[in-house]
């Protein structure tokens, strides 16, 4: 039997746990978030922020990236698969103005591409010039804010990581505010984030240069002097110990709790962020977590062993963003080498989780939710009994929701074909034939109902363009599908847009989510 969850659980070590999840999205050592952090606490309290301000910068530190997995799809198409290396390449450049973007590609965008591939992709990304990397940056924050704002976050943050890309001089994204209109916590987020990038690259010798350039440019020359006056001990100290005990430590006033019923909502979230990386896996993680835990009491699994394999569920691909949609969403097979990758992902959920010590139970569940019975599973390639029954029912559970959305290389299959996959699983000794039998009487009972009315006043057929949109389906496929006009369905996306108050698609597809209507 699991044990008890705490009544309460901090928001900032959740959201810190999320934090790891976003620097392996932006192809960054595991912590590089928490360091930014508190290299923003230590900035704030020098410029003499109180402590409401100074919460802010704590958690636009840890929210930095939390846009990551909005567009991954969408880069990993334009860089030639790999948008996680593309993004790590990025990094010391993103703040210091296009023309330091534009220098890095062309010496780095798909250099190990043949080379008429390469000139292809170069030739796109200079005619697009600036505007796709702004578009790019502007999906992220649109999507940050919602997630930020499901976290129960002050509206103060949940807008302020939507301006973490903004320049002093006035010449960020989305270019909409510059100099002091720049709230002061955002201002010291964007400085604190670079100064650990070049402080990794090249000590505080790299780290002070790169201030003294940027300064009175991407970079707050009040922030910057602090930064040159005390920042090499900043840095030394937070990468002297643990940063995610010193980040806890540092949490400014009085830490901010999340009950057992709002733990939910936060894993929610987090499930939605995950599943938002590739348009294949929308809404797998929430399928998943409503499928098993239907079918856990079947299985005999008491109230608190239920409830922990439905929350493992949401969280147990959070290990995904560290794996490049490349390989997700490749349309042929697989190479050993992109395999050995793919055999990461539970392994990354799973320690994400360990670090927050009411989750470790869910952390042990989404470690194996790849896992096989006779031990061709992974990433411990566990046999037999040797992981518990709540592993083997989201084991199940995974596998036949998985088979009945479409994939890359294969459409969806029908909930007939997936069960019938799943009985063979079953025989073959691969899944527990009783987490199977679960499963399955949770997919065939659950009932179906009618929705009196769509969120945000949705019509029907703005739902059935949402679906397809979210998915990544163009216009013209969206039309096919569905009969009408291309011309018809620009007009429903730009309806349907007004009525979420959203401005691409994957900020659609995340409300989609939220709102159940995948």
């Amino acid at each position: 039997m699991a044990a008890a969850p705490p009544s309460r659980v901090r928001l900032a070590e959740l959201l810190a746990a999320l934090s790891l999840a976003t620097d392996l999205g932006m192809g960054q050592p595991m912590e590089q978030a928490l360091r930014t952090c508190l290299l923003s606490v230590a900035a704030g309290q020098t410029l003499g922020l109180d402590v409401q301000t100074l919460s802010e910068a704590y958690y636009l530190g840890l929210l930095r990236f939390i846009g990551c997995t909005a567009d991954a799809h969408e880069q990993a198409l334009l860089v030639g698969g790999d948008e996680i290396a593309h993004r790590a390449g990025l990094a010391p450049v993103v703040m210091g103005g296009v023309p330091d973007v534009l220098g890095y590609l062309a010496r780095h965008l798909a250099a190990d591409r043949p080379p008429l591939t390469r000139l292809r992709l170069l030739v796109g990304m200079f005619a697009a010039g600036s505007r796709d990397a702004k578009r790019s940056i502007a999906v992220h924050c649109e999507v940050a804010q919602m997630l930020a704002t499901r976290f129960g976050l002050r509206a103060s943050i949940a807008v302020g990581v939507g301006q973490l890309f903004e320049h002093w001089d006035g010449k960020g994204v989305p270019g909409q505010l510059r100099g002091a209109a720049i709230p002061l916590p955002v201002r010291i987020v964007a400085v604190a984030r670079d100064v650990d990038v070049f402080h990794q690259l090249g000590g505080w010798d790299l780290a002070s240069t790169t201030l003294q350039r940027r300064r009175g440019k991407a970079y707050d020359p009040a922030v910057v002097d602090a930064f040159l006056s005390d920042g090499e001990h900043w840095t030394a100290a937070a990468g002297a110990s643990s940063a995610w005990e010193a980040v806890l430590a540092a949490e400014p006033g009085e830490p901010l709790l999340v009950g057992d019923v709002r733990l939910d909502g936060v894993l929610h979230a987090l499930a939605d962020f995950t599943d938002l990386k590739s348009p294949y896996t929308l809404g797998h993680s929430s399928a998943v977590a409503d499928l098993a835990g239907i079918a856990a009491p079947l299985a005999r699994l008491d109230e608190l062993d239920t409830r922990t394999v439905q929350r493992a569920g949401l969280v147990h691909d959070l290990g995904r963003t560290g794996i490049p949609n490349g390989i997700w969403d490749k349309p042929g097979p697989l190479s050993a080498a992109e395999w050995e990758r793919v055999r990461l992902h539970p392994y990354l959920s799973e320690r994400i989780l360990s670090y927050v010590p009411a989750l470790r139970p869910l952390a042990v569940l989404a470690g194996a939710h790849h896992e096989r019975q006779d031990g061709s599973g992974y990433h411990r390639g566990s046999s037999g009994q040797a992981f518990p029954m709540g592993a083997r029912i989201l084991a199940a559970a995974d596998a036949y929701q998985a088979m009945t959305q479409p994939r890359p290389h294969r459409p969806a299959l029908t909930a007939d074909a997936a069960a019938a996959a799943l009985r063979q699983e079953a025989a073959s000794g691969r899944l527990d034939p009783g987490a199977v039998r679960a499963v399955l009487e949770a997919a065939g009972h659950r009932a179906a109902t009618t929705r009196a009315a769509y969120p945000a006043g949705l019509t029907d057929r703005e739902v059935e363009v949402l679906q397809r949109i979210s998915r990544g389906l163009s216009n013209r496929l969206v039309a096919a599908e569905l009969g009408i006009a291309p011309k018809t369905v620009a007009r429903h996306i730009e309806n349907l847009y007004a009525k979420l108050g959203v401005s691409s698609r994957p900020a659609a597809a995340l409300f989609a989510m939220q709102h159940d209507l995948l």
